[in-house]
């Protein structure tokens, strides 16, 4: 039987607001009264989705900055991998990030979210957590612990900015999507799915009796570890194809993984409008 349940947040827990809805609370809240053990693995920074938690008021492993980071439920740092400094400074530079200015530039340190510009839009995206952005000369920054560049833009833009990262950088590192408008860069060795096995191997759990939900590019490694992986009916067209054989579930703005959680361990449905 299942043991661990294992999700992404954004276009997959979150509803269409980036928030958590009171159903999926009551529903994680009950089966973790059941001794199941849950794991949070997303692209979002550990102090934004420590608050998220808190809100959802369970104790997960937390799985940070697509795999870069994995906390106990303690918030004990069990794992973290950065990228060098001397590739973080080059990550920041214009030939990477085009000239033209259009891109937003993200560092993802261990307590903060550093941005190049200010872009109070993003914050919406933030409304449980409050986690807010630190503005900085980002040319000037020495590259020190940082988990995860981002690069938020025109996927027009950030498709020359992937090919520059793969021009210069080739397979030193993890380039993935986590929206359209949304690039993400990590290490070579990290994923949600070697973080989700790291998390397992910890519990003494095998991946057969993990459930995993995902819907965009950065989940396939999770999807691909968990025994029972499940995709979201609103996934990006590009994972569905890539993982065709993935059953797709409810849509993330309906509540779909607290819906399948219920059926799979046959809970009543109450609280379903």
């Amino acid at each position: 039987m299942y043991q661990v349940i294992a999700t992404d947040l954004d276009g997959t827990l979150l509803n269409g607001d980036h928030q958590v809805d009171p159903f999926t609370v009551e529903t994680v809240r009950r089966l973790e009264a059941q001794q199941l053990q849950f794991v949070i693995a997303t692209g979002r920074h550990y102090r934004d989705v420590a608050g998220i938690r808190d809100l959802l008021g369970i104790r997960p492993y937390l799985i940070t900055s697509n795999g870069a980071r994995v906390h106990a439920p303690d918030d004990t740092m069990i794992y973290s991998d950065n990228l060098a400094p001397a590739l973080v400074r080059r990550l920041v530079q214009p030939e990477v990030v085009g000239a033209h200015g259009r891109v937003i530039v993200n560092l993802f340190a261990d307590n903060a979210w550093l941005i190049d510009r200010d872009a109070p839009e993003l914050l919406r995206l933030h409304q449980d957590s409050g986690f807010a952005y630190s503005v900085i000369d980002m040319p000037q920054h020495d590259g020190s612990d940082i988990a995860k560049a981002l690069y938020i833009g025109d996927p027009a833009d950030l498709a020359q900015v992937a090919a520059n990262l793969q021009q210069q950088f080739g397979d030193a590192l993890y380039v993935t999507y986590s929206l359209p408008d949304c690039l993400e860069v990590m290490t070579s060795n990290v994923s949600k799915g070697r973080a989700l096995k790291f998390v397992l191997d910890r519990l003494g759990v095998a991946t057969s009796r993990c459930v995993a939900f995902g819907d965009n590019m950065n989940d396939i490694d999770l999807l691909e570890t968990a025994g029972h992986p499940f995709m979201m009916n609103n996934a990006n067209p590009d994972l569905i194809a890539r993982l065709p054989h993935v059953p797709r579930i409810g849509n993330n703005f309906e509540a779909g993984v607290a819906h399948h959680l219920r059926k799979l361990f046959s809970l009543d449905d109450e609280l379903a409008s």
